[in-house]
């Protein structure tokens, strides 16, 4: 299976500083790779840097928003057109290079190796986190672990945003059926993945807070992933004693 089955989704958002360099990069390590971008009509003028190079490359595709919808569905937009190209390796990954392209091909091996998915982690052994202050490591773990004990999931890295899919893993995810947004997305992405029986693999990565521009992670954002978390969470449970009432039924039903 050739490279040209691989396609890469880059969700942006005011990102002309890094995305030619990134496209080059990528391109680098992955040379028949497709590559998408889903920018979200950048005021910065992104989407003009990526339609200059669909000009010449005609591996690289852009999808721009008529505005600024969001970081799923700017994931899910690009997977499902890679999906409707014919994507056989379909990855997802930052623009900002806190992600770095030359661990793509590791993704892609895990994948080819078995793995319904295969996601970047910096929480196994090998993985780390580079430049962030002591209070963003610890919210990033603790909100990890959180997910892990409340969810039953048994992936150090549940909110990674760089992951490899093989097609029939994503299919069966079906992430685009998920309605959170933000890194709430990536955590219940990863508890869907688990739901289905995939086989996942973590890649360790050197993550670097970004080199360039100006960081998305929020209060805002970090309140909503765990929101999501706790609403699957209840609804789990409500579910559990929905469940635990209609045997209990069943069972003095004369």
């Amino acid at each position: 299976m050739g490279e040209s089955s691989v396609w890469v989704i880059i969700p942006t958002y005011n990102e002309a500083e890094n995305i030619a360099l990134l496209i080059e990069r990528i391109r680098h390590f992955v040379p028949s790779a497709h590559i998408v971008v889903v920018d979200d009509n950048s005021p910065d003028g992104t989407a003009d840097v990526v339609r200059s190079i669909c000009e010449v490359d005609k591996r690289v595709h852009l999808i721009k928003r008529s505005r600024k919808l969001g970081y799923a569905s700017a994931v899910i937009a690009g997977l499902r057109y890679a999906l409707t190209s014919g994507a056989e390796f379909i990855i997802h990954m930052d623009a900002d290079f806190s992600h770095e392209p030359s661990v793509i091909p590791k993704l892609i091996e895990a994948v080819k190796a078995g793995a319904d998915v295969a996601i970047g982690s910096r929480y196994v052994e090998g993985g780390s986190v580079e430049n962030w202050t002591l209070w963003r490591k610890l919210l990033s773990k603790g909100a990890n672990l959180v997910v892990r004990l409340l969810l039953g999931v048994r992936v150090r890295d549940c909110t990674s945003g760089f992951r490899c899919y093989s097609r029939s893993g994503l299919l069966k995810v079906q992430p685009w059926r998920i309605t959170v947004e933000g890194y709430g997305f990536l955590a219940i992405s990863t508890y869907a993945s688990h739901e289905c029986s995939l086989n996942i693999v973590e890649v360790p990565i050197r993550f670097e807070d970004r080199r360039m521009g100006k960081s998305k992670l929020s209060k805002r954002v970090i309140l909503e992933a765990a929101s999501a978390v706790f609403k699957l969470l209840l609804g789990r449970l409500g579910l559990r004693w929905l469940r635990t009432r209609v045997l209990e039924d069943v069972k003095e039903a004369p």
